[in-house]
């Protein structure tokens, strides 16, 4: 193929990672410019302009408030526009897509209800590219890009199991994946985002027999991060600027802990490098 592209209250892990649940584009990119700045502290700023935010949001941060009262990217997002700019009163952030809270990376917000506008248009028109850096149990061989396209269904704790594709009842996902390094028994591996399903990625890899280094729920042999993460990080965000016309892309290198990341650091420069970081 071408380069692609508990019963419990819910919280923000249970959603969509899309609030429209498009499919990203899958043309070449085009080498927009690019903002990158390595995480340094509880959430930093990537990209900030009139009409877009872009924050890089830690592992087992929400990424929109829920019942648990936990800290959320949205909120501490707004109070830092209100702190920067001395904005009086309520503070507009357009929440345009989701992370899985055990998930780190960038993270894009409107700042604008124009601008809100036209991103859900980019990504329902599937003219947005997102891609996922993670490091899975297993040792896949290194080489193309693979499609994966599987159907999901849910259970009651919100755990997706992965059916074949046109099972009744069950939701389209489709991602491509590469392995990028093996090093020991786990491997690096980017996934190009088709489709934005709930725990899509970590689901689905999971079912083609490497797990998401640190995600338990589903099949990992141990956690990391103290439990509050896993090893799967958005790293690139490629989307039409709402007034500018042209391309704005984001690239945020994962903070995972020693023992992950450290073995994988050559595979990651590599890959950061061709990105434009």
């Amino acid at each position: 193929m071408g380069r692609p592209r508990r019963s419990r209250p819910p919280t923000s892990d249970d959603l969509p990672d899309r609030l429209d649940d498009p499919r990203a584009s899958t043309a070449p990119d085009s080498r927009p410019s690019i903002v990158h700045r390595p995480p340094s502290d509880a959430l930093p700023v990537l990209y900030e302009d009139n009409h877009l935010l872009a924050v890089d949001k830690p592992a087992g941060m929400l990424t929109q408030a829920d019942v648990t009262g936990d800290a959320d990217a949205l909120s501490i997002a707004k109070a830092g526009v209100k702190a920067r700019h001395g904005k009086p009163g309520d503070v507009f952030l357009g929440l345009v897509h989701r992370l899985d809270r055990p998930v780190s990376g960038v993270l894009l917000f409107a700042r604008t209800s124009k601008a809100a506008s036209r991103l859900a248009e980019a990504f329902r028109a599937r003219r947005v590219t997102k891609r996922y850096l993670t490091v899975v149990e297993g040792t896949p061989d290194a080489g193309g890009w693979q499609d994966a396209v599987a159907g999901l269904t849910y259970g009651p704790t919100g755990t997706a199991r992965v059916v074949a594709p046109g099972t009744a009842g069950a939701q389209r996902a489709s991602l491509a994946w590469r392995s990028l390094a093996v090093v020991g028994r786990r491997a690096l591996v980017e996934v190009d985002l088709h489709t934005g399903r709930k725990h899509q990625i970590r689901a689905q890899l999971a079912a083609l027999g490497m797990p998401v280094v640190g995600d338990l729920r589903y099949g990992a042999p141990s956690a990391f991060a103290g439990g509050r993460g896993i090893a799967l990080h958005a790293a690139r965000l490629v989307v039409p600027h709402p007034t500018r016309g042209d391309d704005a892309a984001f690239v945020s290198r994962p903070a995972w802990p020693d023992g992950v990341g450290e073995d994988v650091s050559d595979a990651l420069d590599a890959w950061l490098s061709a990105a434009g970081a």
